[in-house]
Formats: structure tokens, C-alpha cells, sequence
């Protein structure tokens, strides 16, 4: 059954009998993680945070590196996504996830600007009335096709729909107005259950393809989707305390496409395009290769005017990034590093994430002096637009926004805007730890960070970047530069340490013709 017209002021409930499609499984070969304590590490305490030991994850290196396998569509023209409970062996250990397609993570759907893009998402999870300690069903879902700049109404990117078990929901994504090389990835999105469900493995890439003859289509290409859990009793460990949702889970296997850390084979001389997301509930990324430098091509809101020659860049959950890796060393194995970051919770550590090994033939590729000459940053009179000024604070186990923590949609602290404007937001972090603050369907450019890390800051206020997720310091502030184009609806803003949204850190905002 598929569903239209759906009211923009409820939440749904969508049910449709039948299940289809068949799901592929796990590729094996994780390796065990090695943990220890050890100084800095070389990395640094990011962020201005507390001193403090530093922890060094540093697992040998693993299987060779897994390309997560595209999604196939239907001979409807469908992606179908199959939610359901899976078992697979995860870093040696036979273990119960909850997956696309039995698959962790989920199939990378790819799309082009101008397709209409079709989902089908069917709830197989158990039927059970077990809540979570939260007080929400654990077996309610949906998706969200996080960056994607399409409406939130109808059967696009709406939130308000979800989809009980045997139940199913027929989306059509329109990406008329999307971009081209432009990196996404999809997960559930349904109040109270978001931490739960995507620490249980429910993520995805999402990815649309460059266009034809672009400057970066004939690069080796690989999407990196990097997640953490903790695994328990041959299931991901529970939640057990509101503390943890205060806190925000990071789990002690830390992983790209479900490996821990692979190995990567580059050819020296050669240039390879690497499309990462952050898809942790709470882990910052401070990344960093090993003697190479990363050439940041792309954000969260597409690819950039050419490239920026970084040593380190730190993503937060949610964010993603676009870089090229040149071989220019001449030979060896070197480490990708999540290097120390305080954000205000959890520990410090320092982790290796992949390992890149020299081998075959020389290639001579050489980088791009051009990548997207339309990337620009917007230049206009900031005084004659609407202002607005969100605060994000934390208390007793709830988060707040402006002093309101989210319960449903007509309890929330909302936005009104009208559609076809610009507005600047001042957002003011009262807590003391780091949140990165996620809007939906409209991208952002940043005009300001107070506090954080400095390079961070930087990078985003100069840059023509375009970005859905940006890092609030603690005990600090951002400006951002917000356009309300195109689509109308109601859709939603919220802390991306998805811990932090089940508690109420999240706003509605109401975007109006």
C-alpha cells in the first residue's frame, strides 16, 4: 500500500502487508582489536579539552579493504530495504544486529541529479510491545536520507511517517535540485529509538554520482562508512541508564564497512577519491593519514570549488567529508588515525582506522586544479535578514532547546520560516560538551565558531563548504548563513549525537509557502 498525502501536523503510522526481495549477508574477515593505554600518540587534545590519559587503539592490520556492495533495484526500478534482525560474525564474533538487508552496514544506494528516487523500506522486526528505557517501542522505524536537499512532505524525506512491524513505506525522493558527487547516507529517524536503532547497525551511504566527465569520475573511488560499537552477550550492548544517553555511546570496536582496520592497497603515485561519513551515535573523528596529506574536495553539502590541502580534519557524527589521498611516499604501510578529540564526553583515545599499503605498479595521477568552479560562498547584506538565536543545553537527562525538550511534534521549540528567504542562526551550546547541530533538507554555510577547535573553525568560515551538520563548541556559539529554498513541509533540527535527540535535544521547523 502506498500512502500519500500524508497530514504534515501528525505523526503516521503506514501499514502495508507483504514482504519482497531477497537480502545479501555480511562479508566476513574483521580482525580483533588490540587496546592499550600509551601517551598522545602525536595527536593532540583537539577541541581545548581537559588533560588526560589517552587510550591507543591500534589493532594489526586486518582484512583487506571491503567495498560495502551497492543497493540493486527491483525490476520496478525500487530500492527495497528490508529492516531486520540479522546474525553475522562482527570482528570474529557471531553476533545479532539489526541491518538493511542483512548486510552491516547497509547497501550504498547511488542515484543521479534529476532521478526520481524510489524506496522501499519493510519493517521485519519482531512483533513485540518491548519498550526501550525511554519508555518508546524498540521496533518502530523509518528513514532518513540524511543531506539529501529534497521535500520533507509527502513521500520525500518526511518524518512524520513511520512504519510498524509488517508494515511497509513507498518513498519518492525528486533530485531535480540535487548535486552532483554529492555523499549522503540514510538511517532511522523515529523519536525516542534513533540511538538504539542506528547503534544497532541501522546506516547506510547514500551517494549521488558525479556527473558524467566531472573532474573527479576517474579517480578509484572508495565510500568509507565509519561506525563504533560495543558488542555484549552476542548482541549490541544495551542501554541501560539515561546517563548513557546524556553521555552518548562510543563502543570499542571502531570500524570502516564493518572491518576493523583494513587494508587499503594504493599504487604508488596514485591519487584515490575516498567518501567518508561519520555514522557513530557520539565519536568524534579527528582524522589524519600518516605521512600524506588529505585533499579535501567535498563536505556535507557537495563538492567544493578545488581542492584544500588539510594535515587533519575532525568530523563529528553526521558530518561527512570528500577527500583525495596522493601515494607520494614512495613506498610502505601507513595508519589513518582518529587522533585524540575532547568533546565533552567519553574518553580519549586514539585510533587506527585503516591501513594503506604501497604495491603494484606506478601510477603517475596527478590532482585536480579544478573540482566545482560553481562552489561559492554566499556574499550578502547579513543586517536585512531574519536573525534568530537557538540555545542547546542539558539537564536532569533531558536536552533542551531554547529551554524546551522535544516530546512530539506539537511540543517542541519550533521555527517558522517562509519559503524563497535567507536567515542567519546564532546557536549557543550552554553544556559542557561539544554537539553537532543538524538541520534538514536546506544546507548551511558557516559565518562564525566561537570556541572548539581552531582549525576547524577556520576551514568552514573560509571555505565555499556547504554543510547540514555543524560542531557547537562547548561553552561556545556558531553563526550560520541558513537558505530556506525550495521545499516547504515540516522537518526538524537537532543535536547528531542521536543520543542527545532521543532526549529532547531537537526542534521543529516549519517551513512555509
Amino acid at each position: 500500500m502506498k500512502i500519500k498525502g500524508i497530514s504534515r501536523r501528525k505523526f503516521i503510522t503506514a501499514a502495508s502487508a507483504g514482504v519482497a526481495g531477497a537480502y545479501a549477508t555480511l562479508h566476513a574477515g574483521v580482525v580483533r582489536a588490540m587496546m592499550g593505554s600509551g601517551g598522545m600518540g602525536g595527536g593532540g587534545m583537539g577541541g581545548g579539552g581537559m588533560g588526560g590519559t589517552t587510550t591507543i587503539i591500534d589493532p594489526p592490520p586486518g582484512a583487506s579493504f571491503f567495498d560495502i556492495p551497492n543497493a540493486v533495484k527491483n525490476s520496478a526500478g525500487v530500492y527495497e530495504l528490508l529492516v531486520k534482525e540479522a546474525k553475522l560474525r562482527l570482528n570474529g564474533t557471531p553476533v545479532t544486529l539489526l541491518t538493511y538487508n542483512g548486510m552491516y552496514p547497509g547497501p550504498t544506494i547511488r542515484a543521479s541529479k534529476g532521478e526520481m528516487l524510489k524506496v522501499r523500506m519493510v519493517n521485519m522486526l519482531p512483533k513485540t510491545t518491548s519498550t526501550n528505557i525511554l519508555g518508546h517501542p524498540r521496533n518502530i522505524t523509518n528513514i532518513h536520507t540524511h543531506g539529501l536537499h529534497v521535500t520533507p512532505s509527502g513521500m520525500g524525506d518526511n518524518m512524520m511517517m513511520t512504519a510498524a512491524p509488517g508494515a511497509s513505506l513507498d518513498y519518492e525522493y525528486d533530485l531535480a535540485l540535487e548535486e552532483p558527487g554529492h555523499l549522503n547516507f540514510y538511517h532511522p529517524h523515529v523519536h525516542g529509538t534513533v540511538a538504539e536503532q542506528y547503534w544497532g547497525g541501522l546506516a547506510g551511504p547514500l551517494v549521488i554520482d558525479d556527473a558524467a566527465g566531472g573532474a573527479l569520475s576517474g579517480y578509484e573511488t572508495h565510500v568509507m562508512l565509519i561506525k563504533d560499537i560495543t558488542i555484549s552477550n552476542g548482541l549490541p550492548e544495551p542501554y541501560t541508564s539515561t546517563s548513557q544517553f546524556m553521555m552518548g555511546k562510543e563502543g570499542n570496536l571502531v570500524m570502516v564497512n564493518g572491518l576493523v582496520n583494513p587494508v587499503l592497497s594504493i599504487r604508488p603515485g596514485q591519487v584515490q577519491r575516498w567518501q567518508i561519513v561519520n555514522a557513530c551515535n557520539a565519536r568524534f573523528l579527528k582524522l589524519s593519514l600518516d605521512r600524506h596529506s588529505l585533499w579535501l574536495v567535498g563536505t556535507d553539502g557537495g563538492l567544493l570549488d578545488k581542492p584544500y590541502k588539510l594535515p587533519t580534519i575532525l568530523l563529528a557524527p553526521g558530518e561527512r567529508i570528500d577527500v583525495l589521498v596522493k601515494a607520494d611516499q614512495g613506498g610502505g604501510n601507513f595508519k589513518l588515525l582518529s587522533l585524540p578529540y575532547a568533546r565533552g564526553g567519553g574518553s580519549l583515545q586514539q585510533v587506527t582506522l585503516l591501513t594503506l599499503a604501497y604495491g603494484g605498479t606506478s601510477a603517475g595521477d596527478s590532482l585536480p586544479s579544478s573540482v566545482n568552479p560553481a562552489a561559492a560562498r554566499l556574499n550578502m547584506n547579513l543586517s536585512l535578514l531574519p536573525r534568530r538565536q537557538i540555545t542547546l543545553s542539558m539537564m536532569m537527562g533531558r536536552g533542551y532547546i531554547n529551554g524546551i525538550s522535544f516530546a512530539d511534534m506539537t511540543r517542541a521549540y519550533t521555527i517558522t520560516s517562509s519559503l524563497g528567504t535567507y536567515e542567519v542562526w546564532e546557536i549557543f551550546n550552554q553544556s559542557g560538551m561539544d554537539h553537532p547541530f543538524h538541520q534538514h533538507v536546506n544546507s548551511c554555510q558557516v559565518l562564525s565558531v566561537s570556541g572548539g577547535d581552531p582549525d576547524y573553525a577556520s576551514l568552514y568560515t573560509t571555505k565555499p563548504a556547504w554543510k547540514d551538520v555543524v560542531i557547537i563548541p562547548k561553552m561556545g556559539s556558531a553563526t550560520i548563513l541558513v537558505p530556506v529554498k525550495d521545499y516547504d513541509g515540516m522537518t526538524m533540527f537537532h543535536c547528531h549525537i542521536v543520543e542527545h535527540e532521543d532526549i529532547g535535544m531537537m526542534g521543529v521547523w516549519n517551513i512555509g509557502m
